[in-house]
């Protein structure tokens, strides 16, 4: 999943010579001088790799370049970004001899995902307000590869490739059709890795929005309503309506009720009956109003944090000045930047779906109240949609802050389809919406 700020992803290539010859026995050349030296992938044990992987991790990070980066802190927990998720593992991999050292870590998780629609049948007359025709969703099962990491010291030797490979001899075990990866536009060596020497193609480019949270509170305007609904009112509504959705989770019910999921918010017309009181999802589902929007709100702060490093002191002065301004004179909404400059958390909007021809103003007020209610709890409001979304226009976001492009890569991984029949879906066409898993950022 890409996560929901940009990314790091392990920049080693493997040395195609060097693991053509050597991969049968297990060895990997270490550079020079340190000769021979063998490499053992395994699972991660969180007794005794704990300070090793968080090492791997800290050297592995942008900010060491130097220059303008966002940078990723995981909590003392190296498995935080899976650990959500229905089945999930973490590998390492390990030198041999006296003195064992761990030079490169992946992360993994296995769900079952929507992967296309079929159209449900309906005879006679449709009641007033129901949809003409409902779309059900096709499942499949997926592997997600995230958070692969490599030493500096040990690219190029094929650890990265050992690596994904073990992690994808895992997904086959637990029964997974595909597997898929999520970098940024311009991580040349990840991409390379997965489309030259792993087998991917590309599959999906979603965009990452980005808004900072002022001091201030966003108007919502007074002719649109935005209520907060229960857990299992938002499942009634996901899986009626937006199931179908590319990559839905078929345990959204699991999703919404993990504790990071903070709230579920429905904008409504102030002036239809749903505005004045929630009637409750079977109700507002058998006479919606003309437009409605809904997204869902996830805490990352509960996971990691993030920070901008390797900005100059001129870019942190300005920024510290337009909250000086914004907290001083709330009433002239000046556009301030949040302090990205030390650890932050940020709130994901997940589940972003509407209908009407207003859905887009509607998704536009449902992101006001959670930019309201992230105030003091988060730095920044993010989420992920896809290249043709239709209601992008609703959501704010600045293009500093924004990854202009995600890109999304896909491998089949079994000849035949043993969860389900769904074609080959590596090929399938993109769809104007992507479901974006909170739990894989």
């Amino acid at each position: 999943m890409a996560q929901p700020l940009i990314e790091e992803e392990s920049r080693g290539l493997a040395c195609f010579f060097y693991c053509s010859v050597f991969a049968a026995i297990g060895f990997r050349l270490i550079g020079g001088s340190q000769g021979m030296v063998s490499i053992a992938v395994r699972v991660y044990d969180p007794e005794k790799d704990l300070s090793a992987t968080e090492a791997v991790d800290r050297l592995c990070d942008g900010g060491a370049t130097g220059q303008v980066s966002l940078c990723m802190d995981l909590l003392g927990d190296p498995a935080s970004r899976v650990r959500h998720s229905p089945a999930y593992r973490m590998l390492v991999a390990e030198t041999s001899g006296p003195v064992k050292e761990i030079v490169g870590v992946v992360r993994g998780s296995v769900k079952v995902v929507s992967c296309g629609r079929k159209m449900a049948r309906q005879g006679g007359m449709l009641k007033k307000g129901h949809a003409p025709a409902e779309a059900s969703p096709i499942y499949t099962k997926v592997g997600y590869i995230l958070g692969l990491r490599v030493l500096p010291s040990h690219r190029r030797m094929g650890i990265a490739l050992k690596l994904v490979e073990q992690m994808e001899e895992w997904f086959w075990e637990k029964g997974a059709e595909y597997a898929y990866m999520a970098t940024t536009k311009g991580n040349k060596a990840s991409l390379g890795l997965f489309t030259d020497r792993c087998g991917y193609s590309k599959f999906r480019t979603p965009s990452i929005l980005v808004h900072p949270v002022f001091a201030h509170r966003l108007p919502v305007p007074l002719s649109i309503t935005v209520h907060r609904i229960h857990a299992s009112d938002a499942e009634l509504i996901y899986r009626r309506r937006f199931a179908a959705t590319e990559f839905f989770p078929r345990d959204i019910d699991a999703v919404l009720a993990n504790p990071l999921s903070l709230a579920t918010l429905v904008a409504v017309p102030s002036g239809c009956a749903a505005a004045e009181r929630w009637p409750g999802a079977e109700a507002f589902l058998a006479a919606p109003p003309e437009s409605w929007a809904l997204a869902s709100v996830w805490d990352c702060g509960g996971v990691f944090q993030l920070e901008v490093r390797g900005a100059s002191r001129l870019r942190r002065a300005a920024a510290a000045a337009t909250r000086m301004a914004d907290r001083a004179m709330p009433w002239l909404r000046i556009p301030s930047v949040p302090d990205l400059f030390r650890p932050f958390g940020a709130w994901f909007l997940y589940g972003i779906g509407g209908e009407g021809p207003a859905a887009s103003v509607m998704t536009a007020a449902v992101w006001r109240e959670a930019h309201n209610r992230a105030r003091g709890a988060a730095a920044v409001v993010a989420t992920e949609v896809a290249e043709m979304e239709p209601l992008r226009q609703g959501i704010p976001r600045w293009r500093r802050l924004s990854g202009a492009e995600d890109v999304w890569c896909i491998k089949r991984l079994t000849e035949e389809y043993n969860y389900s029949a769904v074609g080959d879906w590596t090929k399938s066409a993109a769809g104007s919406s992507i479901f974006v898993d909170p739990r894989e950022l």
